[in-house]
């Protein structure tokens, strides 16, 4: 079977457009779900009561984002990404009879811990299935997919509204990874170096290239050295696995900060109803994908020039903090609700373009057993920090007054930039001290 990997890497995408489905349900359908069970509340009362909610399940994707870690280091990507998407699926299945804080609360316990393993488990993938050179790239395919599924869930599930009830459709968007798991299951078999499909050219020229090289043609010379896979003692103890932590969670809440809030900004903001929130409210993940594919070619494109693995992730990695400082400010007074979605879709640009090449730190420093762990306690970081932010918001943006937290966002895209600078002086496979 010709271009095996590529066809691994569409079903990890394709995941993430039904994780990011899953999760927004919530968010489109809160202020229905808000009238329904909570008729004599403010709008300020339901908004901190779904920023609760919202900061609990951003905080069990934390922990699953380490669990989920080791759990695909243990079992493999194939048994790992099962897990994962059969327990999210099933919870969101339940939201339909969540009746309260303490039923969403848990409910989203479970969903958040479930789906953070779509991380991880794409990062491991990408080094099992990747060469150094052709990482990014599929990292922005996957990348591209999470935010085609933040874009076709918001119109998709304001219309569903439309004509369901919001039961119905919890259970409708869950049912969709019980059906994504049939091709799992059946094409990802085994690693490309035992797949009985894979091609011996194309297993070839994923095995000589695992190992990132300054110079990429040197790939054969590179796959002879051991990989470097220290314990989790002695990998915390490397400052650049702090540079890929502090920077996941430094550049993270810029994103939650629009996946979560989105729908309730331009609700709160420019008093839009779903129908108008359908209409605008997938323009940004339109920006989102393109970052995604331009960071992802960008990176391939410097990598066939021969330019080093160092200088390519770093370049994209500030150019894309540099568009999302400017368009972060830009956002703390938008002229119109089109001008501030437009706006928006140039922030998720710029986060995309730079998010592929942090992920990718992982497998561009440390050997294939220790990529998950790494990518694990990042995320866990990163949503740490993204519940902080996701707490902090109904309280900075009482109102509907939203500048403060684009401009907090703009200070965090500086220091994504900077933690990659200061603690990675050179991004290169590690060796034991």
């Amino acid at each position: 079977m010709k271009g095996l990997r590529w066809w691994v890497v569409s079903l990890v995408a394709i995941a993430a457009v039904i994780n990011y489905i899953d999760r927004q349900t919530l968010a489109v359908l809160w202020p229905t779900i808000a009238a329904d069970i909570y008729p004599d509340k403010t709008v300020d009362e339901t908004n901190q009561i779904y920023g609760l909610i919202s900061t609990i399940f951003i905080l069990a994707y934390a922990f699953g984002q380490a669990l989920f870690g080791k759990i695909f280091d243990w079992v493999g990507t194939r048994i790992g990404f099962a897990l994962s998407i059969g327990f999210w699926s099933l919870a969101t299945i339940l939201h339909a009879f969540a009746r309260g804080v303490m039923s969403f609360s848990i409910l989203r316990i479970i969903l958040g811990a479930a789906e953070a393993g779509n991380w991880p488990g794409a990062a491991k993938g990408n080094a099992e299935w990747f060469p150094a050179k052709q990482r990014a790239l599929a990292q922005g395919i996957f990348n591209a997919g999470a935010s085609l599924g933040g874009l076709v869930s918001i119109p998709i599930i304001g219309y569903l509204a439309l004509v369901m009830s919001w039961q119905a459709i919890f259970v409708v968007v869950g049912l969709l990874g019980f059906l994504w798991l049939v091709p799992w299951l059946v094409l990802v078999k085994a690693p490309p170096e035992k797949h009985p499909w894979i091609t011996d050219e194309e297993r070839e020229f994923i095995l000589s290239g695992q190992r990132p090289s300054d110079k990429p043609d040197d790939a054969s010379d590179q796959v002879k050295e051991e990989p470097y896979n220290p314990s989790t003692c002695k990998l915390l103890r490397r400052k650049e696995s702090w540079g890929v932590i502090i920077a996941s969670a430094a550049i993270d809440p810029i994103w939650w900060l629009f996946v979560v809030w989105i729908p309730i900004y331009l609700s709160s903001s420019f008093g839009m109803d779903v129908g108008e929130i359908a209409r605008l409210g997938w323009i940004p993940f339109v920006g989102a994908i393109a970052g995604a594919l331009f960071g992802g070619l960008l990176s391939q494109s410097l990598m066939k020039r021969e330019w080093s693995v160092n200088a390519v992730r770093k370049l994209v990695i500030t150019g894309g903090s540099l568009i999302m400082l400017v368009c972060l400010l830009a956002l703390s007074n938008p002229a119109s609700p089109m001008a501030a979605v437009i706006t928006m879709a140039g922030v998720l640009f710029g986060f995309q373009i730079a998010i592929s090449s942090v992920q990718t730190l992982p497998a561009d420093l440390f050997g294939g057993k220790t990529v998950g762990t790494l990518a694990g306690f990042a995320g866990m970081a990163a949503k740490f920090a993204a519940a902080g932010v996701t707490f902090l918001i109904p309280i900075i943006t009482a109102g509907g007054k939203f500048s403060a937290a684009f401009v907090l966002g703009a200070g965090l895209a500086v220091t994504a930039m900077a933690a990659i600078w200061i603690l990675c002086p050179k991004i290169e496979p590690l060796k034991p001290n």
